[in-house]
């Protein structure tokens, strides 16, 4: 039978919490305002900027929970990490990502002009020339190094891959390779999960790969199918990637 709709029911705007009494949300200010602003141009390639930007929040999670990890040094390599892609010709980028791919050369200079980038832009704000020379060794070779240098690569690296299996990761990543939504969401999974260095981002990974995968489970498909969808719906429909095509194996 179709489910009686409810009835909305306005609530007073006194009753929603300011941002600053809510746990959890995230905001970039002072320096790492400062260093996304510098990063930007260069992350107008490949969905990056969006990319960056998510993943600086996966960072920013993953620090309370890993030991050792470091503020400091984490979140400008999380914004910092991909601006190497726009030294490289747009022609290469799926192809070098893409799975199968045999072209480490492109990857490779992503990280070393990453690097570079990152040193300009960290020398011209005045910052740490310690903390700078770690995030640059972090951007150099962010994906192309399995192991982690030490805790602060380690989330970055986590950061960086749990993108991938979030609503906005599964849709990029589909439109790239002209994918369903499922097929990307198996396709990311399996190069994603046994990749990740923590626990804390295999726990993280675990989640979004449950609700996704439930998405498109047949019960899921039945419930959906009982009533028509409102805007809503449709919209979190296409959040999770619905028919749209995927970025591999770098994320």
């Amino acid at each position: 039978m179709p489910r009686e709709p409810l009835d909305a029911l306005p609530l007073d705007a006194y009753r929603v919490p300011a941002a600053d009494e809510v746990t959890a949300l995230v905001s970039l200010t002072g320096t790492e305002h400062e260093i996304w602003d510098r990063a930007l141009p260069y992350l107008d390639v490949r969905d990056n900027d969006l990319h960056s930007l998510y993943a600086y929040g996966l960072a920013t999670a993953l620090l309370s929970a890993v030991p050792g990890a470091r503020a400091e040094v984490v979140l400008p390599a999380i914004l910092l990490h991909d601006t190497g892609w726009k030294a490289v010709d747009p022609a290469r980028i799926l192809p070098a990502i893409a799975p199968g791919s045999h072209d480490a050369a492109t990857i490779r200079r992503h990280e070393t002009e990453g690097a570079a980038i990152a040193a300009r832009i960290l020398a011209d704000i005045g910052y740490p020339r310690e903390e700078t020379a770690r995030i640059t060794a972090i951007v150099d070779g962010h994906d192309t190094r399995r192991h982690a240098l030490n805790a602060d690569d380690a989330v970055v690296k986590d950061a960086d891959k749990l993108w991938r299996l979030t609503p906005h990761g599964l849709r990029t990543i589909g439109s790239w390779f002209r994918l369903d939504a499922e097929p990307t969401l198996r396709l990311v999974l399996s190069g994603t999960y046994d990749r990740l260095l923590t626990e804390p981002a295999r726990a993280v990974a675990g989640a979004l790969a449950a609700i996704a995968g439930l998405g498109h489970s047949p019960q899921a498909r039945a419930l959906r199918g009982r009533t028509p969808l409102t805007t809503s719906d449709h919209d979190q429909g296409c959040d999770q990637g619905s028919d749209q095509g995927y970025d591999w194996g770098y994320g």
